[in-house]
């Protein structure tokens, strides 16, 4: 029996290497249905986002029809605004999704705007802006911590492993 000859290598591929196979295709992961507080948690965590992005557009307003101390500063805050709408957003449809990396940075967010709602709200006295901050908070945090949310990350990690 003949072995099966193979081509003859190129110049290049005998000084960098020939190319690599092309790797499996990914199985098929199993999507975990994400329960009803896990979908409105989602919703009000994309209203935040929203919330926020609104605020970077009038933030970058606001510094290009006056006159900031500084324009690079008042620039850099409406990136970071925009980049936290962005991520919150994110985070929002990971939720909707049951992915597992995406309650941590929401649960931090939560803590920062509650923060910010309970300075407004009490040290500021603008009461008509923190308290709605304050509830979305309140609002998010529950919906997270519910039985059902929480059994759909157990769920979804049986199914991972098993």
């Amino acid at each position: 029996m003949t072995e099966p000859t193979q081509p003859p290598r190129r110049a290049l591929d005998r000084l960098f290497g020939a190319a690599a196979d092309p790797t499996a295709p990914r199985p098929e992961r199993p999507r975990t249905e994400a329960p009803g507080s896990l979908r409105w948690a989602a919703v009000v965590v994309g209203v935040q986002a929203a919330a926020v992005g609104a605020g970077a557009v009038v933030w970058l307003w606001l510094t290009l029809t006056s006159t900031p101390d500084s324009y690079a500063r008042a620039l850099a805050e409406v990136v970071i605004l925009a980049l936290v709408a962005v991520g919150l957003a994110t985070a929002a449809r990971a939720l909707a999704r049951v992915a597992g990396w995406a309650r941590g940075p929401v649960i931090a967010a939560q803590i920062f705007f509650g923060l910010t709602g309970f300075v407004t709200a009490f040290e500021a006295q603008r009461p008509l802006i923190g308290l709605p901050i304050l509830l979305l908070v309140a609002a998010v945090l529950y919906l997270l911590t519910t039985p059902e949310a929480r059994l759909a990350y157990v769920e979804r990690d049986e199914e991972r492993r098993g």
